[in-house]
């Protein structure tokens, strides 16, 4: 970003929550810009170099999920989605397509305005590289590959370490179980989501305060996970 005042370009083809998004957003000190559907988005964002886009995946023109295809084709501009409430199909897609988080229509402004923030810093921390990461009692040194919960280090397994740092790398962003498996088990054909869940199990035990109710590792139903920053 070239400023403080970050331009979100949002490609959605309702007038009404186009105009609560300008004004909500403007508020906030965004720069907004706008387009009705899949071809002005393309256009905009090409001519404006926007910080992040709020895309909905039922455009008009465009189906939304070949439009993070093209958008990912040019630009690694953080994507939010805005994805109706039974899309759980297509909330996975975009994500595994290259989206970096997704908010369910209706949404509350609060919600939507912290998912932009996040996904702003995560792709700050990616073009950073930090090697030290902090979040509440968990702090994970990347360089060193040494986890430590309120001061004292734990070991974990090659795998658990592996899912971990990715989580650590994409922290506060939604990571599908595919992306997971792909990642963490060199998985293309989409692995066996239990066996997953088996390994998350266990790194909540050794990281999480309360592994019942955990506060770092989120689960995002139907979708995969997220380290709450």
């Amino acid at each position: 970003m070239t400023s403080d005042r970050a331009t979100v370009l949002v490609i959605d083809d309702e007038p009404p929550i186009r105009r609560l998004l300008r004004t909500t957003l403007t508020a906030q000190d965004y720069r907004v810009i706008e387009a009705a559907d899949g071809r002005e988005g393309m256009s905009l964002l090409r001519h404006e170099k926007p910080d992040i886009l709020l895309v909905d995946l039922g455009l008009p023109d465009i189906d939304g999920l070949e439009l993070i295809r093209m958008i990912r084709a040019e630009s690694p501009v953080p994507i939010v989605v805005l994805s109706s409430r039974d899309d759980e199909k297509g909330k996975v897609e975009a994500l595994d397509l290259g989206a970096d988080d997704y908010v369910t229509k209706p949404f509350g402004m609060e919600e939507l305005v912290a998912r932009l923030r996040t996904a702003l810093r995560h792709r700050l921390q990616q073009q950073g590289g930090r090697p030290l990461f902090h979040s509440g009692d968990l702090t994970v040194d990347l360089v060193r590959r040494i986890v430590t919960v309120r001061g004292e280090e734990v070991k974990l397994s090659p795998k658990e370490y592996d899912l971990l740092q990715q989580f650590v790398v994409h922290a506060g962003k939604v990571l599908t179980h595919r992306h997971l498996l792909r990642e963490v088990w060199k998985d293309e054909n989409g692995g066996d989501v239990q066996y997953l869940r088996v390994y998350v199990r266990q790194l909540r035990q050794k990281i999480e305060t309360d592994p019942e109710r955990p506060a770092l590792i989120l689960t995002e139903p139907g979708v995969g996970y997220r380290l709450q920053v």
